[in-house]
């Protein structure tokens, strides 16, 4: 697919906030066209053994959930763990990854933040620009925001504001289970990542297709450790 721009990653700390600051001004918030007939969901590993970062992209159909394309990347690491500045680390490998898709999602749903983030680009958003595509993020844990937990049932959501706008949502994706925090990347609304995020979930706390990811780029760091390279 073609990502329509790209920065250099090798970069410090202060630059990486200089980028995240310009790419911000590019975030646009507008209605996820319809009908949805592809959705890709993305999730990152590393191996501290190796120091690789390991990426892979699930594209399922919308309507039934099946795979449809399974593409992944290794890539060195070179940038430090550094809260807020994820996407800095694991953005060239999920880059590659998506540099091999033959198919063309209509949504990205990432294993991570949106504009739920203190600068408002967490990796949904940061790549959601640079491949100018709807992007949803939906994290396991809270990043940033005030929140108020949801009620227990299936489907109870909660709008996560700051600084009085509201930048996502808490969603209970199961009854009685763990919610997870969903916010819009990039030509996204917070009602379409809500809805989205929604649709894509089965039996499991997690949308489908970043749970598929993340089971893929599992196995992919296991058998990457395993060899002696």
């Amino acid at each position: 697919m073609r990502i329509s721009h790209c920065h250099d990653w090798n970069i410090n700390l202060k630059q990486a906030r200089e980028i995240q600051l310009e790419l911000r001004k590019r975030i646009r918030f507008e209605t996820v066209p319809m009908p949805v007939t592809a959705v890709a969901g993305l999730d990152c590993a590393y191996s501290r053994r190796f120091g690789m970062m390991f990426a892979v992209v699930v594209v399922m159909a919308y309507d039934t959930l099946q795979i449809v394309e399974v593409t992944s990347a290794t890539v060195p690491v070179s940038f430090p763990y550094v809260p807020g500045y994820l996407t800095f680390r694991e953005a060239p490998a999920l880059l590659a990854a998506l540099d091999r898709l033959q198919s063309e999602p209509d949504v990205f749903i990432f294993d991570g933040q949106g504009i739920m983030h203190p600068l408002r680009m967490g990796i949904a958003s940061h790549i959601g620009v640079l491949i100018d595509r709807p992007s949803v993020g939906c994290a396991k844990k809270r990043l940033y925001g005030n929140i108020v937990m949801p009620d227990n049932d299936a489907g109870a959501r909660a709008m996560v504001h700051q600084d009085g706008e509201v930048i996502g949502a808490v969603l209970r994706t199961k009854s009685n289970v763990k919610p997870v925090y969903v916010s819009p990347g990039h030509r996204c609304t917070v009602s379409d990542a809500v809805n989205i995020v929604r649709h894509c979930v089965t039996a499991y706390r997690l949308p489908e297709p970043t749970r598929q990811a993340h089971i893929a780029v599992g196995k992919l760091r296991q058998q990457y450790d395993q060899t002696d390279q």
